[in-house]
């Protein structure tokens, strides 16, 4: 969020463990859950909106002079009383909130503070909806870039995504302090916290550069094994994260361990991972040609056994793709009672 910074004053902390961090979220999810009464059930998260702010000023339109801004007004919103200084021109009358970073316009003062509040809502409910992942009270004032490791790990469950990404940022630019392996991968174990699936998909798309969070073997292998978890029980795919782990292993690992994992999940219990399954194993044929009789033969036999008719198809046309050496595959089938 741009605009005046202010610190957090809950930056600057002690330094942040890989352990601390574990036990962080541990607390966060057990405190997620209760706040929703009890209830694990993953939520199906909205899309990503981006969030610009401020918005383009309304008063350089109209060239408004720095000499016109000699009225002063007030808006209420959320309990708070926001000052406004007026400029009234030949072109209407101009309002802007030097505490907001935000201006309006309206043909009358009234009708400018109406226009200023409602224009400044998209900027209320991103700084409501940060204090309400964090569990502050009020307004979120501060920049998401001053938060602590611990915060930034909640951000990634908000529910507006486009604060999410903006955590997935911060953490990608902090990745060579390597204290995020071992929370990052306990959020793709995660299936407690109702809002996981969009963090998980934040965790996914860091890890397509897995090295950089994960340098030791360990570190890897185990982010590895919450992946497959991730195929191995799914219980729907929201955010595509299913979908985007199968990418991640097929795709982006350095060495071809995702590969393996993929063929074992072709024997997943959940048929959305088996699903994800099938489609990794196109990008493990293209990068790893090596494992192509072993891909073909396993896509061959779910052909004939998965229990998922639409999967059988599914593994029969991605097979017919990869032998043919294609570089687009058969769109995924998608369930009649998927949620």
């Amino acid at each position: 969020m741009t605009g005046p910074k202010t610190k957090d004053p809950r930056a600057g902390n002690s330094p942040a463990t890989p352990e601390g961090l574990v036990q962080s979220l541990h607390k966060y999810i057990d405190w997620a859950v209760a706040r929703n009464k009890g209830s694990t059930k993953a939520r199906k998260p909205g899309h990503r909106l981006p969030f610009h702010w401020p918005p383009h000023p309304a008063s350089y339109s109209f060239h408004v002079l720095a000499s016109d801004w000699t009225g002063h007004a007030q808006f209420e919103a959320y309990g708070e009383v926001f000052e406004v200084e007026v400029a009234k021109t030949p072109y209407g009358v101009f309002g802007r909130s030097p505490r907001l970073w935000h201006e309006a316009r309206g043909e009358t003062l009234e009708e400018m503070l109406d226009h200023l509040k409602a224009g400044a809502e998209p900027l209320f409910r991103r700084q409501h909806r940060i204090s309400e992942c964090l569990g502050l009270s009020g307004r979120f004032e501060g920049q998401i870039d001053s938060l602590p490791p611990e915060d930034l790990v909640k951000l990634l469950y908000c529910k507006d995504r486009d604060v999410a990404n903006d955590a997935r940022i911060q953490i990608e630019t902090r990745g060579s302090s390597n204290i995020f392996a071992p929370v990052l991968t306990e959020i793709l174990k995660d299936r407690r916290h109702p809002e996981r699936r969009s963090a998980q998909w934040c965790v996914l798309d860091l890890f397509e550069d897995i090295t950089s969070f994960c340098p030791t073997e360990e570190e890897r292998l185990d982010a590895i094994q919450a992946m497959k978890g991730l195929l191995w029980d799914a219980e729907d795919d929201y955010a595509r994260t299913v979908y985007k782990a199968g990418v991640v292993l097929g795709g982006h690992l350095p060495e071809p361990a995702g590969g393996p994992v993929l063929l074992e999940c072709l024997q997943a219990p959940s048929k959305i991972g088996r699903r994800s399954a099938i489609h990794g194993l196109f990008h493990v044929a293209e990068w790893y040609p090596d494992m192509l009789p072993e891909i073909l033969a396993a896509l061959q036999e779910s052909a004939q056994s998965d229990p998922e008719p639409s999967l059988r198809d599914y593994a029969t046309d991605m097979a017919e793709d990869i032998q043919k050496g294609d570089c687009e595959h058969v769109e995924e089938p998608v369930f009649d009672d998927e949620p």
